[in-house]
């Protein structure tokens, strides 16, 4: 049977970037051999000056012996530079081959938590530079520690007792280390990781904590929350600083050791006087890979931490060739059972909705603030990943849709807009320049989607028109313009299935009028949309209206229909049923 891969249970994109790396790690390896081989130089320079050219006076050995030397310690040095520079390199190929792949299963993930998206790229950000780090070093030099250790029994078959001792001293003492530090360093990775994405968070809403003035409780909530961070981490550093003494305590004694000893064998005329100050030089040697791993330690952690991090992220990622290049959608859309949980998974936000929407159809969706329309919303653009259920398209679950094609045939607006940093044409046109798209084409079709927005005129009064700048979530706008760029957004491509929460909840009474325009004039063109809103006249030209209470469709049918089978709306659910009827 053959031997299965030290690389079989990891996930197929982070195998490749790291089988891509492997001529790298395999020239360093080699250059470890050859530097481990002439760190003897030093020794061996110190045996013939002690041995060979005092007892003589042979200056010109001296010279010559001095020449070699010096030879053997410039290698040693070029060849470490060299090794150095290529885990550097590999450093950088991981960055080629896998932050892209990263990125992506990032974005495209739906199930993926907040916690995880903040922390995937600083996950990655830590494998890539342990990679050439100190630790791998280190890991490189351990498995040459015999080399010295037969250069001791060369010199004495007790000195290289002694330090075939010493390495299982030393060795002991790192499980130990390893033991003692794993469990706390993983906790306290797992924690920061926690308090960072919540950190991030309130950072990004500064002004908003501000405006509220919840500044200085979040500063002392997020303070506990480092504290506990910080309990682990001292946990840990104490039990690394506890072994990591004992350690650099026992390398001392144990040098100090090998010279006493090689003092009373030189006494005894067993060895040369050279060989003295030999014993002890190779004994620092064979133990000097221990002692640095060990120092190495917290970030070895990390790595791995990292590394199971990323391997649970792609496996969490469907096959390149999972995905069949379906036709373009109808519009058809169907949800079949699905089942959704709240992220803190305490709760259930949708429970077992069944709904069917006919291509082109309009719908409206309504019921009270919370009871679950925004997160219906957010499966039917993809963006929320459901527990159970499935949701198709023109048959097809959304999972078998390619994520980025089936997202050109449909237009979302979130509820909070989400205009992300750069130009509004860049906003309207999804970023799509980047990826190398005729620039005519993109300026045309940027434009045709601002003015079924209405957006068109309100962007050319715009300092800079198309090319004004915005911040991260639409700072520099008002709220009622980012809605209309959102929603330009939305209709960018022509998309066959347009899904708009809460789009007239920033609009007056011209815009919103405006946006009723749009929605007719995208029914007549056959496309399937899905509105929630709490205000009626955008939905009084809905085909159906689907009422959502506590997260269960409570009634769907004929607006007419639904309206009767309502009556009167309740108390807590603000839908405007009159206006609506009206």
């Amino acid at each position: 049977m053959a031997a299965s891969s030290p690389l079989s249970g990891v996930a197929a994109p982070l195998r490749k970037a790291i089988a891509a790396c492997r001529p790298h790690f395999m020239a360093a390896a080699v250059f470890s051999a050859l530097v481990n081989v002439l760190y003897l130089a030093p020794t061996l320079y110190m045996l013939l000056v002690y041995d060979r050219v005092m007892p003589t006076n042979g200056v010109e050995t001296l010279a010559l012996v001095s020449v070699v030397g010096l030879t053997a310690v410039s290698t040693l040095a070029f060849l470490e530079w060299i090794r150095s520079r290529l885990l550097v390199r590999s450093s950088a190929r991981l960055e080629r081959d896998l932050a892209g792949p990263v990125m992506t299963e990032v974005l495209g993930q739906a199930s993926l938590s907040r916690t995880d998206r903040s922390q995937a790229m600083r996950q990655f950000d830590t494998f890539r530079q342990a990679v050439a780090g100190q630790a791998i070093l280190a890991a490189f030099d351990t498995p040459w520690a015999p080399i010295y250790v037969l250069a001791a029994f060369l010199l004495h078959p007790v000195i290289g007792g002694m330090c075939v001792g010493a390495g299982a001293l030393m060795l002991g003492l790192a499980w130990l280390n390893e033991k003692a530090t794993h469990s706390p360093l993983t906790a306290a990775n797992t924690a920061a990781g926690v308090a960072y994405a919540k950190q991030d968070h309130a950072s990004a809403w500064a002004s908003e904590v501000r405006a509220l003035g919840m500044s200085r409780a979040l500063v002392a909530k997020q303070l506990q929350e480092r504290q506990e961070v910080v309990q682990l981490q001292t946990q840990a550093s104490f039990a690394a600083a506890h072994y990591g003494g004992l350690i650099r305590f026992a390398r001392l004694v144990l040098q100090s050791a090998a010279l006493g000893v090689g003092a009373w064998l030189a006494i005894e005329r067993q060895i040369s006087a050279g060989s003295v100050i030999a014993a002890s030089l190779l004994m620092t040697r064979a133990l000097a890979p221990v002692e640095q791993v060990v120092g190495s330690w917290k970030s070895i952690i990390q790595a791995r931490t990292a590394f199971e991090a990323l391997n649970r992220l792609f496996a969490g990622a469907k096959p390149e060739d999972a995905h069949i290049r379906l036709p373009a959608p109808v519009g058809q859309v169907t949800l079949e059972s699905v089942t959704v949980q709240t992220p803190t998974l305490d709760r259930v936000a949708l429970n077992d909705i069944r709904l069917e929407i006919e291509a082109g159809h309009f719908v409206g969706v309504i019921g009270p603030s919370g009871a679950g329309k925004s997160t219906l919303l957010r499966v039917l653009a993809g963006a929320v990943a459901p527990k159970s259920g499935v949701v198709r398209i023109d048959g097809a679950a959304m999972t078998d849709w390619e994520p980025e094609r089936l997202a050109q045939h449909v237009g979302f607006l979130p509820q909070d807009f989400l205009l992300f940093s750069g130009t509004i044409k860049d906003n309207i046109s999804r970023f799509r320049a980047w990826l190398g798209e005729d620039p005519e084409a993109l300026d045309a079709e940027t434009i045709r989607a601002a003015q079924a927005a209405g957006a068109h005129e309100m962007i050319l009064r715009l300092p800079q028109g198309y090319a004004t700048r915005v911040g991260l979530g639409g700072a520099g706008l008002s709220a009622g313009q980012t809605q209309r760029i959102a929603l330009a957004r939305a209709l960018f491509g022509r998309p066959k299935i347009v899904i708009l929460d809460e789009p007239n909840a920033h609009l007056d009474g011209e815009g919103e009028q405006q946006l009723v325009e749009t929605l007719t004039q995208l029914k007549k063109d056959g496309v399937t949309i899905i509105v929630a809103a709490h205000r009626g006249a955008v939905l009084s030209v809905a085909d159906r209206l689907a009422l959502i209470q506590n997260g269960q469709l409570a009634h769907y049918g004929q607006l007419n229909d639904v309206l009767s089978a309502m009556r009167a709306p309740p108390a807590h659910a603000p839908t405007n049923v009159q206006a609506m009827r009206a």
